[in-house]
């Protein structure tokens, strides 16, 4: 595998496709970071996660796109619009390990309809629907249930993905997406961030489970599990 960090040449996008992906457009970044994999055919090779850049020695971000990587082959620079930094992953992983993760992924459960095709629920939404419209749905009660919706659905999962939780990650920046299609309903989707702390218990489950994403939505920007050492 391949971690790499990616910079965008604000000046090589149109107009449009810069006005998207500044607003946090996870199609067109999807598409545009596709142009590093050029004589790729089949399914996608890579899991992102976009941020927004930081100056060297701290201050304030200064509000340009940058994007983490995770790829099972080396991404090509392109010339005038993508420049990458990129190095070999080869985690070595230990149960007991803990280390300090950050992960933003797309919450939610399979829900059955009688007589219909299964639908996928947002976990983070059917916490906030027991609340009544308007005062309540802003309330701190609703936040916490909305968060700890969010913490439950990572928690139940994580001994599946090779580790567990030790203590309960930070939970925020939800939001909810909609990706235009050409014909048809929009994409949707949600996302939130998790910032915390794991221990690992199946180090070669949790090594699957860095190559292949966390969750649902990984074309859109969500599953890429981020780690280091505290």
């Amino acid at each position: 595998m391949y971690l790499s960090r990616v910079r965008v040449d604000l000046n090589g996008l149109s107009r449009g496709a810069l006005f998207e992906i500044m607003g946090g457009g996870a199609y067109a970044a999807h598409q545009l970071l596709w142009q590093m994999f050029p004589d790729h055919q089949g399914q996608r090779p890579f899991l992102f996660r976009q941020e927004m850049d930081d100056p060297e020695g701290g201050g304030a971000p200064r509000g340009l796109p940058l994007f983490y990587l995770l790829s099972d082959r080396e991404p090509m620079p392109v010339s005038g619009l993508l420049e990458v930094q990129c190095k070999p992953f080869s985690p070595v992983l230990e149960a007991g390990d803990r280390l300090a993760f950050r992960l933003r992924a797309n919450p939610t459960v399979a829900k059955s309809v009688a007589g219909k095709r299964g639908r996928r629920a947002d976990v983070l939404m059917a916490a906030k629907y027991p609340f009544e419209a308007g005062g309540a749905r802003k309330s701190q009660a609703c936040t916490e249930a909305m968060n700890e919706a969010a913490r439950g659905w990572l928690t139940e999962r994580a001994e599946s993905w090779g580790f567990r939780l030790p203590v309960d990650p930070e939970v925020g920046a939800y939001r909810q997406h909609a990706l235009p299609k050409n014909e048809g309903r929009p994409i949707r989707f949600s996302s939130v961030d998790y910032e915390g702390l794991l221990e690992v218990s199946d180090p070669g489950r949790l090594i699957e489970t860095l190559a292949q994403g966390v969750g649902r939505a990984k074309a859109f920007g969500c599953g890429l599990l981020l780690l280091r050492r505290p």
